[in-house]
């Protein structure tokens, strides 16, 4: 009885905590290091929200192992809205790509609780400006005739740009040698520094390094041009089969978190999705919004992992190694 008692007790308490959701600083997780796309959206994103919300979101980067360090984090945090994740595509692809490398999931999709996407679009194929490859004739071309030469860098093993690039690679029957970085950010680094030859970028992380004359785009993933980009021609267009792949990014919460936390969650990503300051800043970085509230977004990412659990077989064990 009093056992009875004391739960019913702690059910109450934490309605009346959820009822009054937030009384404290909201942290949000971003996964990748500074200069990726969750880090773009993120931040500006976090910014408009504290103002539905009356406290601070704090944007914390947890990084490693391509995003998975971060992801696990916030499947694992205390089910109270009090952490959030700024999420990517890739929370899909880890418990599909761990198992295939011999190791348990860190997480399960089931982990999460959709709140609402943000932005949508397809990755981008680039080399620096002063690259051999001026288009995807020239890279595949160069590839075929150097099976295994032609590195590129990702923002993890399995991460979003990794698995992009093997899709394409599958498509076009060419080898190439991948050369994974803990994020988005340092992965463009790391081609404008010359240690790499091709990246496939989100258009936000890449868009102002095309603009200025370091980076040229050869192709885009997405099953349509970009608006972002309308000379840029598709893999699709180009002939290559089953290369359609997003970055989008999403806001997530643990799964058990109270319907009316998530309910205030929702409303605050509404509104920042449409406040002059996140709408500005995504328009900086050529950036269009794709809002999707809570049930469509489920829809969508239910599709989109069903696309990537395909595409992650399909590579296999050695494109993880």
């Amino acid at each position: 009885m009093k056992k009875t008692i004391a739960a019913l007790l702690a059910l109450l308490a934490c309605g009346a905590q959820a009822q009054d959701y937030p009384t404290r600083p909201v942290t949000m997780i971003v996964a990748f290091p500074p200069g990726g796309v969750a880090e773009l959206v993120g931040r500006p994103l976090a910014a408009s929200m504290e103002k539905t919300l009356g406290q601070p979101v704090v944007v914390v980067n947890r990084t490693g192992a391509g995003g998975a360090v971060g992801m696990t984090a916030a499947a694992k945090a205390a089910p109270d809205g009090y952490t959030i994740l700024m999420a990517l595509s890739s929370i899909s692809i880890f418990p599909e790509s761990d198992p295939l490398q011999g190791r348990p999931a860190p997480y399960q999709v089931s982990d999460f609780m959709p709140i609402a996407l943000v932005t949508a679009d397809p990755t981008v194929l680039v080399v620096r400006a002063d690259s051999p490859f001026k288009n995807v004739k020239d890279f595949v071309a160069a590839a075929k005739a150097n099976p295994g030469k032609i590195n590129y860098s990702s923002s993890g093993i399995f991460g979003t740009l990794h698995v992009a690039m093997e899709m394409f690679a599958n498509a076009a029957g060419v080898q190439l040698f991948h050369v994974p970085y803990q994020g988005g950010g340092p992965a463009v680094t790391a081609l404008l520094g010359g240690q790499v030859e091709a990246l496939a970028s989100g258009p936000a992380a890449a868009v102002g390094q095309i603009k200025g004359g370091k980076m040229r785009a050869l192709a885009g993933w997405g099953a349509k041009r970009l608006d972002l980009m309308p000379e840029l021609p598709t893999f699709l267009e180009l002939g290559y089969k089953d290369v359609e792949f997003y970055i989008w990014s999403a806001v997530v919460a643990p799964a058990a978190i109270p319907p009316n936390v998530q309910h205030r969650l929702r409303a605050a990503v509404r509104a920042a999705a449409a406040d002059p300051l996140f709408t500005g800043a995504m328009a900086k970085v050529g950036t269009p919004i794709s809002y999707l509230d809570a049930p469509e977004f489920k829809d969508f990412w239910v599709a989109d992992a069903a696309r990537l659990r395909k595409a992650v077989q399909k590579i296999g064990k050695a494109a993880g190694k």
